[in-house]
């Protein structure tokens, strides 16, 4: 099996983007957001071209402290952006997402990369980001909506016990339909980057299997954890 991975044109990637113009105009057309939506995507055009240079230079690195101090923004920025449906954003809240992202995301982050995979060094920034990237935004999104949804639920005056339980399986409805369908419907990005890489599809499927049950483990952690916390700091 090659292990060559075919090169993205700039003509490529420019072609990339027509569903998303679609997408954009039918937004513009209903008056559904566009603009948000535009930003967003500008936004991660960007940030990915930039982040693929500094990439190079973090894998490069072989200093721990230059890791750690990637996973803190990383997970700083997370628990900024899962606050946002929120709409005014409070030290408090900010504090809560922060805290319910962590604990879900930086046990089961040291779990994988250090008993499951077994990085070597411990630290090896080409596993450790990477990972990192896929579990801290995971918490994220459901911490996001879990906090949206916990809100909803409450001004409509439902009991907190019945919104925290409304709000948690919101939550997880993207990790449990990504859990039904796996296999079936979708090839996950890990798996399918390791396949075009070259990699045994059953290697593959092993490392996408560790995948799918760390993004479980912690997004719904963190859901969990924010919902408690949310609770009592109301």
């Amino acid at each position: 099996m090659s292990g060559s991975v075919p090169t993205i044109t700039p003509v490529g990637l420019a072609l990339a983007f027509l569903p998303a113009l679609v997408v954009l105009a039918v937004m513009a057309r209903w008056r559904a957001g566009a603009g948000s939506a535009l930003h967003a995507t500008a936004r991660m055009l960007a940030q990915l071209l930039l982040i693929g240079y500094v990439l190079i230079a973090i894998f490069e690195s072989d200093d721990w402290r230059i890791i750690g101090a990637v996973l803190l923004v990383m997970l700083l920025a997370a628990g900024w952006i899962a606050i946002r449906p929120l709409g005014a954003r409070t030290a408090r809240s900010y504090g809560v997402a922060l805290a319910a992202i962590a604990v879900g995301g930086v046990p089961t982050l040291a779990l994988v990369t250090q008993a499951v995979v077994r990085v070597d060094p411990w630290f090896s920034p080409r596993f450790v980001v990477p990972l990192a990237g896929m579990i801290f935004a995971g918490a994220m999104n459901a911490v996001s909506l879990a906090a949206e949804r916990v809100v909803a639920e409450l001004e409509r005056g439902v009991p907190f016990d019945e919104a925290r339980r409304t709000a948690l399986r919101a939550a997880l409805i993207p990790i449990l339909n990504s859990l039904f369908a796996v296999g079936l419907v979708s090839l996950p990005g890990m798996m399918t980057g390791q396949i075009l890489s070259g990699v045994s599809p059953l290697i593959a499927a092993k490392y996408q299997i560790v995948v799918m049950t760390m993004l479980f483990g912690s997004t719904g952690m963190a859901a969990a954890t924010y919902l408690v916390l949310r609770e009592r700091a109301a």
